[in-house]
């Protein structure tokens, strides 16, 4: 970690490549919202979705260390960071008023899932950015299998909104079905992520197979998202 501080550039050049694409789509959602939410809250949560990176890669190294069988250890890493990212918004919305629609949880989560992958695409850009420049290092993130570092914005949002989506769409529910709903939120997220996670790591080529496969998975969740927002019309 040396040429971080020999070469500040690098990590300013590595911020901007992981950060502006997040918030551009962060942008995209919060557009979706007509009332929108406090743009403090939202940067808050953003901020702690970056966070949650610092915390799961220890947890991640643990799981790599202890745990032999490779498809295991996709699907681990898929629940800490689901879990994670997760406990980023609900430590900072709990017991307050802001959650108080069911749109509101899909844009929290979809917010921290995005702080997420700013930082995660930001430690991948480091690397080839002090390897090679700028050109070369996005050619070399496009290369080779290493196309997640592409998908890593869309993949987050998906799996973190599919989260948010099924706590909206039990939002007028009692207890028992919010916590049901909530269980198979993540159980879908872990599914999609640990998918993705497995066929970009052991296919052959076939990367943008795959990356079709989640634009469509993108198109649903969009249109669910319109009716968790329609649902909050009505409030």
């Amino acid at each position: 970690m040396a040429f971080l501080i020999n070469d500040p550039k690098i990590l300013i050049m590595a911020l901007l490549g992981g950060i502006i694409p997040s918030l551009l789509w962060l942008w995209f959602w919060l557009r979706e919202e007509e009332d929108g939410e406090p743009n403090m809250l939202i940067a808050v949560v953003f901020i702690m979705g970056m966070i949650s990176v610092i915390v799961v890669l220890p947890v991640e190294r643990f799981i790599q260390t202890h745990i032999s069988s490779s498809n295991s250890q996709i699907i681990l890493w898929a629940s800490v960071e689901e879990i994670f990212k997760y406990i980023a918004v609900f430590v900072i919305i709990y017991k307050t008023d802001r959650a108080n629609k069911p749109i509101d949880w899909p844009i929290y989560m979809i917010t921290a899932a995005l702080g997420f992958a700013a930082l995660e695409n930001t430690l991948f850009l480091i690397n080839p950015l002090s390897t090679s420049g700028a050109t070369q290092a996005l050619l070399n993130a496009a290369s080779l299998g290493q196309l997640r570092f592409l998908g890593a914005n869309l993949l987050h949002t998906v799996t973190s909104g599919t989260i948010g989506i099924a706590i909206g769409l039990s939002f007028f529910m009692k207890e028992l079905g919010r916590r049901w709903f909530l269980f198979i939120g993540f159980l879908v997220a872990i599914s999609l992520h640990s998918a993705f996670n497995f066929f970009i790591m052991k296919n052959n080529g076939n990367e943008l197979e795959v990356f079709a496969f989640l634009w469509v998975v993108t198109i649903i969740v969009m249109l669910i998202f319109e009716k968790v927002r329609r649902m909050s019309g009505i409030i």
